[in-house]
């Protein structure tokens, strides 16, 4: 099977700073990668063109074999880490949105979603607290029948018993012909879910591998080898 993901010497730059430099990534099918760095690393960059929001410079990218266009987005589900959802909207038109905008929208699957994770349909986004409003989202991102789900930064400002609540709703949605990217500082909390990591720091990846072997290697936790590596970022 090919791999849902192939990235090769990727660079972007932004007003003449470079924000990727040489990127190399390649994510199988059935797979969970931690993207992991500090902020302003180049994750949320290198996410937007996974996501075809913005076009590399230079360097090559594949999904599922195919050049980023209208034909991947289909086979992406990007969560951003900025609120995306129109403000005068309940949650129910949320849900309409997206099973009007997203031929693989499975809207029964989204429901049994918010259902598990205690979100009221009748609830107005602008009223969601920030745990609240990532749960939506999440479920709305996951309800799609997607190849990848990349996921910018889920956990971020949530309470504890929320990450559990997201993380084990995003173990809920794993099936073999997919794979998952998440982008997070926050390691000790979702480093479980990872079968790879990628290190990323000003726009190169450092280090990768097989998470189990890394820690396996060094005798230590992701998250500590997240500390180690970034220790002076």
């Amino acid at each position: 099977m090919k791999a849902v993901l192939e990235l090769r010497d990727v660079h972007k730059s932004f007003m003449g700073k470079k924000a990727l430099q040489g990127v190399d990534l390649s994510v199988g099918a059935g797979s969970v990668i931690g993207l992991l760095g500090p902020n302003g690393s180049g994750k949320t960059t290198l996410i937007k063109i996974i996501a075809g929001l913005i076009k590399q410079n230079a360097g090559e990218v594949k999904i599922c074999g195919l050049n980023p266009g209208e034909e991947t987005k289909a086979l992406v589900s990007y969560l951003p880490d900025t609120q995306h959802l129109y403000k005068w909207m309940r949650v129910e038109d949320a849900i309409c949105f997206y099973d009007d905008f997203f031929e693989d929208f499975d809207r029964l699957r989204c429901e049994e979603l918010l259902d598990y994770m205690g979100i009221d349909r009748a609830d107005k986004v602008k009223d969601l607290s920030k745990g609240m409003y990532e749960k939506t989202s999440l479920a709305l991102t996951l309800a799609r029948q997607s190849r990848l789900y990349v996921l910018d930064e889920p956990l971020g400002g949530i309470d504890p018993v929320a990450r559990d609540t997201i993380i084990d709703t995003i173990l809920s949605n794993y099936r073999e012909d997919s794979s998952f990217i998440i982008s997070t500082h926050l390691v000790s909390d979702v480093e479980r879910l990872f079968d790879t990591v990628a290190f990323i720091k000003e726009g190169k990846i450092i280090l990768d591998g097989e998470a189990e072997e890394l820690r396996i290697e060094r005798s230590m936790s992701i998250e500590n080898i997240y500390k180690e590596v970034f220790r002076n970022a």
